[in-house]
């Protein structure tokens, strides 16, 4: 059996509002395809609080949703598991989002109706609400991909991301080991540089009102170095991995 959809979902430590995030995104599936099969595949990343626990407690509730528990490994980590998952189910398309209440359920639209124009489509938080923190580093990723690498993406690590899954099977296959800090990034280089439109889909981004960050400031210049060094060893590799890439994918599916 296949699915037509699957959402990737890692949470960590989001208690107070991990329950009207899966209720909206699986009423999205429900509502906009109500016949083919989908499921949203959360990624429990070892979270300290009771988000474990709720998601075992509502999963019987709400039939779409899988859940998937690890020790804690970082939200690129689980990103990558959740992927493996998707593909492991054998997903047609594979969308990713975060569990924070940050994005909205409507902008997923926008990226479905460009699903035949390209295998890898990508929103962009045209204005973002987030700590200072992470508007920093996004503004040094995008710099350093355009330094590295020669090519520029609004908004490179955005968790608002359709893939076909064909794609997205080659994609993982080519991910430095170990998993690097921000795998989305590698993921959205390879795509562009191997010749695929991501868009870059302006999409609402909200406030965050609930769970913990993930990335503090104390812990912003060691980010932005490990992240910088990664990307920098990725471009010996890039011309191997995006020749893997280029054999053709289907326009439509």
């Amino acid at each position: 059996m296949s699915l037509l959809l699957s959402i990737v979902m890692p949470a960590y430590n989001e208690e107070e509002v991990i329950e009207v995030v899966v209720k909206q995104w699986t009423d999205l599936l429900t509502r906009q395809f109500p016949t083919e099969n989908t499921c949203l595949i959360v990624v429990n990343d070892g979270s300290r609080d009771k988000t474990g626990a709720i998601l075992d407690q509502i999963k019987d509730r709400y039939p779409k949703l899988v859940v998937v528990h690890q020790p804690n490994g970082g939200h690129g980590n689980a990103v990558v598991n959740g992927y493996r998952k998707s593909v492991e189910l054998n997903s047609d398309y594979v969308f990713q989002t975060d569990s924070d209440d940050q994005f909205i359920t409507d902008d997923f639209g926008k990226l479905w109706a460009k699903r035949n124009e390209s295998p890898f489509i990508l929103g962009y938080r045209e204005e973002r609400y987030d700590a200072f923190a992470r508007l920093v580093i996004t503004r040094i990723l995008r710099l350093s991909i355009a330094l590295i690498y020669g090519t520029y993406i609004m908004d490179s690590n955005i968790p608002f991301r359709l893939i076909r899954g064909t794609f997205l099977r080659k994609l993982l296959a080519q991910l430095p080991t170990p998993t690097p800090f921000a795998p989305n990034i590698f993921l959205a280089v390879m795509a562009k540089k191997a010749g695929y439109n991501t868009f870059d889909i302006p999409i609402t981004h909200k406030e965050r009102l609930t769970g913990t960050v993930s990335i503090l400031k104390w812990k912003l210049l060691k980010v932005c170095i490990q992240s910088f060094g990664e990307l920098a060893q990725f471009r010996m590799e890039l011309g191997s991995k995006v020749k893997a890439l280029k054999k053709p994918e289907p326009v439509a599916v």
